[in-house]
């Protein structure tokens, strides 16, 4: 059986983009120790983990030219535990460097927020306890 273990992302700048994840997530360069914490993440190529054996798929970010996906056909969704927190975690977010992107296929009544990190990625924040309005009185 297979399962999940790294979810790639395209950077134009890896050191920058770690810093993001990293304090979005707090994820460590799988390849640091106390010391070289910082000299862990390549110019090139990096994979960040959970940090102290937490769990949930790495993150790996190799360096790309390749322009951003207006509409990706695979981007990461982040779990908030509801609207408060999601609000909470999209502020935190965006202080740490992400930006809103004015999404266009937004349904009515969303659950989901679109961000892009530093590197223009696009990325969810879900509001997980979401109810949609039945739209009755």
């Amino acid at each position: 059986m297979l399962t999940l273990g790294t979810i790639v992302l395209g950077a134009e700048d890896v050191h920058r983009a770690a810093a993001f994840w990293s304090a979005a997530l707090g994820y460590v360069p799988r390849d640091a120790d106390a010391v070289n914490a910082v000299n862990a993440v390549d110019a090139d190529w990096t994979v960040l983990v959970p940090a102290e054996g937490g769990k949930g798929p790495g993150i790996a970010l190799g360096r790309s030219a390749t322009p951003v996906q207006e509409h990706p056909r695979v981007h990461l969704d982040l779990y908030a535990d509801d609207a408060a927190d999601q609000a909470a975690q999209v502020e935190r977010l965006i202080a740490l460097g992400a930006g809103r992107v004015e999404w266009d296929l937004y349904p009515p009544d969303p659950d989901f927020v679109v961000l892009a990190d530093t590197e223009g990625n696009r990325f969810c924040v879900i509001d997980t306890s979401f109810a949609p309005s039945s739209g009755a009185s």
